[in-house]
């Protein structure tokens, strides 16, 4: 049926027009893409002589609105009644009078009285040429026409020759048609708006996952502002030469490291909290984490495990309450944790039990592990001094000498127990400017690493000051675990160098643990 009406359409001489013209429920050609209006079944009369355009083709219907069908010529949207050539001709010539400052549109079709051509020489015009004079119209128009009978009101689009040129070129006058041929389907034309295909539509910038996830960090950290020391000096970028390497993530190393920053204040505990203590003092602490620095030795764990067990001995000692014969027993098992957390092969708990000559049995470190993760929350994601040192060496283009040196001055800060009234940035930081001016290296504190510290050169002073003397006692007394590990060609042997010249500085005087404790703990006495 639908071949029957467009073979009857082809042999008919009233529907023999250009395709490329409009037709009186169609649009203009664009490119060679139907423009969906909306159509109805009935056909219209022949052409009487009264009419601009032709009978638009049938269009396939869907829900979604009219599909497009290449057999259909373009369609301008569809007019309620017809329109003859003199109100035609009065829209051009008031739409020619406002651009003159003449005349304005007028509003209804009694009111239009001007003709650009005769009566007698449009009524000699054939069909053909009424509907090219009607697409070649130099403007947009739209007036609404009030039908006296019907009570109806039409819309008339007359495509700019401007647009005819440049088809993708947004104007008024598509969004127009395009508001008027989704009329039975605003839902449609919403769609369209919100993901950004309709005409004129923009589309909202969307935030990113990092942005999302800083915002929720700072909510989480109560609202603690830390922020980078702006320095006028450039920088250098560290992270160019890990570009394309996924496990440095340097888009948000940055961010990762600001996080720490804010954070890190969360997992310090009061410099005095040892003044709580009742049976213990920070002298059998120092024993305490000197021995535990040569079973991580003999265990060949990893250096995070190290820094993760002091911090939860300190935090477990600021809030508990601990007797002289339980704390090797804090310890063991703090070590047992942070090995559960921070290596892929774990000591296993019987191990722990003989590395302390059976003092405590395995129901007792397990025991203990309960009670030391029920104190802390099972918080054990915090930042170390670990964390800052290796970034800091990363700014500071160091070698292998460079970074055993660093370390060495971190773990001789672990021992002592006056050093955890600086947060474990200050503390690598620290460790980094020494080492710096151990091996005498120019600058000592560049911009680059006051960028990525956040310090300067005089906040470091006290904190230098004292891992200076510490080196200079660290083979002497009875504490020289770590003085004996990096002495050895493992470690480039950074425990034997010079102490870092520094000039203004005095040395803090270093008090050495009494001999009577010894670092098998026998003041330890087994249950």
């Amino acid at each position: 049926m639908y071949a029957t009406r467009l073979q009857t359409a082809a042999t008919d001489e009233n529907k023999k027009a250009d395709v490329k013209g409009p037709t009186a429920k169609g649009a203009p050609l664009d490119e060679g893409k139907l423009v969906p209006v909306q159509s109805n079944n009935r056909r219209a009369l022949g052409d009487i002589g009264n009419l601009v355009g032709s009978l638009s083709a049938r269009c396939n219907v869907s829900k979604d609105g009219v599909a497009e069908n290449p057999l259909c010529a373009k369609q301008l949207p569809q007019i309620d009644r017809p329109v003859t050539r003199r109100f035609i001709a009065s829209l051009a010539n008031a739409q020619i009078s406002v651009k003159s400052g003449d005349a304005q549109i007028p509003s209804t079709r009694e009111n239009a009285t001007i003709d650009v051509k005769t009566e007698d020489t449009t009524a000699a015009w054939g069909a053909k040429q009424r509907r090219k004079a009607a697409t070649t119209k130099a403007h947009s128009v739209s007036v609404d026409c009030n039908d006296s009978s019907a009570n109806k009101s039409s819309e008339v689009v007359v495509a700019e020759p401007e647009r005819l040129q440049n088809p993708a070129a947004p104007s008024d006058a598509t969004q127009k048609l395009q508001a008027a041929v989704h009329p039975g389907h605003p839902a449609r034309l919403k769609a369209l708006l919100r993901n950004g295909r309709a005409p004129g539509a923009k589309k909202e910038k969307k935030q990113t996952l990092t942005a999302i996830l800083t915002a929720r960090s700072e909510a989480a950290c109560g609202g603690f502002v830390g922020e980078m020391v702006e320095v006028e000096e450039p920088t250098v970028n560290i992270d160019e030469a890990d570009i394309g390497n996924q496990l440095a993530v340097i888009d948000y190393v940055e961010d990762i490291y600001s996080f720490y920053r804010k954070i890190e204040v969360q997992s310090c505990v009061p410099e005095n909290y040892m003044s709580k203590q009742t049976d213990i003092n920070e002298k059998m602490r120092a024993i305490l984490i000197d021995w535990l620095i040569e079973v991580h030795l003999k265990f060949k764990l990893m250096p995070e495990t190290l820094f993760l067990t002091t911090n939860l001995i300190d935090r477990y000692l600021s809030c508990q309450i601990v007797s002289r014969k339980y704390l090797q027993l804090v310890g063991l098992t703090a070590m047992l944790v942070a090995a559960k957390y921070e290596e892929i092969w774990a000591p296993e708990v019987q191990d722990f039990v003989f590395i302390s000559d059976n003092a405590y049995s395995r129901d007792q470190v397990l025991g203990m592990e309960k009670k030391m993760l029920n104190t802390l929350r099972f918080n054990l994601t915090v930042p170390t001094p670990y964390v800052f040192i290796v970034r800091f060496l990363k700014a500071a283009a160091s070698d292998h000498q460079m970074n055993m040196l660093a370390f060495f001055l971190v773990e001789l800060c672990l021992t002592e127990y006056m050093m955890v009234k600086f947060s474990p940035s200050l503390l690598a930081a620290a460790a980094v400017y020494t080492a710096q001016c151990t091996l005498k290296r120019t600058p000592s504190w560049s911009a680059t690493l006051q960028r990525h510290s956040g310090y300067t050169e005089e906040q470091l002073k006290e904190c230098v000051a004292m891992m200076v003397a510490f080196h200079h006692k660290a083979g002497e007394g009875t504490l020289t675990v770590v003085h004996k590990k990096y002495s050895s060609s493992k470690f480039e042997s950074v425990a034997t160098l010079s102490p870092a010249p520094l000039p203004g500085h005095k040395e803090e005087p270093v008090t050495d643990s009494p001999s009577y404790l010894s670092t098998n703990f026998l003041f330890v006495q087994s249950p």
